[in-house]
């Protein structure tokens, strides 16, 4: 059995080859193995959650956490090691700035309230995922700084693929997390897309990620994928932060939240008040992973699980009375955003349970909702919350798929009876 190892380098430039057809494929996959995890048993299937250990988290003394995430699906079993920052943030800055890409110089300063901003250490994880087959034999060594970031993407733009709008995004954050959520959304929806908004601790740490797709030809494609679409950043350095941030969420029919904050990362007014109550919105979670962490108040999941009552539907979008999560257990266990409001186990379900529709829509009407019509406008116009502290199964099926379409397409290193 041969060993194929796949470099940062090689991980890197086989993702930027995928394309939507590709994409898609590698969805549906792993749709499959959130499916089983959510639904499926030891007996019957290698994905299921009861073959899914929890991860080990060690953490040390420079402010740095390691993980062990091991997984199995019916066909692989494996471990991923990562090593990334878990620090307080620091102290938040003063005023902020916002520009087009087009035009980058800063305006006059302004005090403004103080922005919620994210930890200054790196939060890239950086690590290895390990591959070995049913035998036990080693199949696949990656690199896991780039997947890492891709298979949280993948998942988290699973319920953005069923969104009837999409028109504006806003993103918290512009590391790797934020680099691929914006990547994938421009590939699975570009059209559709006229606004992008980027929202980051400085405008400085922001310029890589625009510089990259404003003159890397891995992005030419996408950021010309319509005539209508536009970046814009803001930072904590200049401007009127507060009123500029309130429009920016308003605004966003998607928020992608790919930070490690500590603290919210704007007041819940801005979703839980009657104006902000009016339009639906999908709200992706990805950047917290510890019951300190949290990126949205906690105000916003508490009203996101609050029953419905008849006249609400007539002045406000429809919401599920649950939030959506990657596993059940490991958020109710770390996800600070999840511990935080006191959300009981009842009050989540797992997005593997709500791709099987029949299932997830019975659910739904046990909790007093409209059964399969009312999931399903849920999930494609009403408020929708999804949070995910990562699994090991994501890491796994993924890189499975990476190493095949790697020995396809000739790339990383083989080492022939390792």
């Amino acid at each position: 059995m041969p060993l194929t190892i796949l470099t940062d380098s090689d991980v890197r430039v086989l993702l930027h080859s995928l394309n939507r057809e590709d994409i898609l494929a590698l969805q549906h996959n792993l749709a499959e193995a959130l499916h089983d995890y959510s639904t499926g048993t030891q007996e019957t299937s290698g994905c299921s959650s009861a073959n899914q250990p929890q991860r080990i988290s060690i953490p040390s003394g420079n402010g740095q956490t390691t993980l062990f995430m091991p997984a199995r699906t019916s066909t692989t079993t494996g471990v991923k090691i990562v090593t990334l920052a878990s620090g307080p943030a620091p102290k938040p800055s003063t005023a902020s700035e916002t520009s087009s890409v087009s035009s980058l110089a800063p305006s006059s300063p302004a005090p403004s309230v103080k922005p919620s901003v994210t930890s200054s250490q790196s939060t890239t994880p950086r690590g290895s995922l390990t591959l070995l087959d049913s035998a036990g034999i080693p199949l696949g060594f990656i690199n896991a700084e780039e997947l890492t970031a891709f298979r949280t993407a993948l998942a988290s733009t699973l319920i953005f693929s069923k969104r009837q709008r999409v028109h504006s995004i806003t993103v918290f954050g512009a590391g790797k997390q934020a680099y691929w959520h914006i990547r994938l959304a421009l590939l699975l929806r570009g059209a559709e897309i006229h606004h992008i908004n980027i929202i980051n601790r400085s405008f400085t740490t922001t310029e890589p990620l625009m510089k990259e797709i404003y003159t890397s030809r891995e992005w030419t494609s996408l950021r010309n994928a319509n005539d209508k679409l536009r970046f814009t950043v803001m930072s904590g350095e200049y401007g009127d932060y507060a009123r500029l941030l309130k429009e920016h969420v308003r605004s966003a029919d998607v928020i992608f939240m790919c930070t490690a904050a500590t603290s919210p990362l704007f007041p819940a007014e801005h979703l839980t008040n009657s104006e902000g109550r009016k339009k639906g919105r999908y709200v992706s979670l990805i950047g917290s992973y510890k019951p300190h962490m949290i990126e949205l108040h906690p105000d916003v999941l508490r009203q996101a699980v609050e029953p419905d009552h008849r006249h609400h539907h007539h002045k406000h979008a429809d919401k599920g009375g649950v939030v959506v999560v990657d596993s059940l257990e490991a958020c109710l266990k770390e996800a600070g955003e999840v511990i935080q409001a006191g959300i009981r186990a009842e009050q989540l379900v797992e997005v593997g349970e709500l791709l099987m529709v029949r299932k997830a829509a019975m659910k739904e009407i046990e909790m007093g909702g409209a059964g399969e019509q009312g999931l399903k406008r849920w999930l494609e116009g009403g408020n929708v919350i999804y949070k995910s502290v990562g699994l090991g199964l994501m890491d796994l099926c993924v890189g499975e798929d990476l190493v095949s379409l790697a020995r396809d397409r000739g790339m990383g290193t083989t080492i022939d009876d390792f």
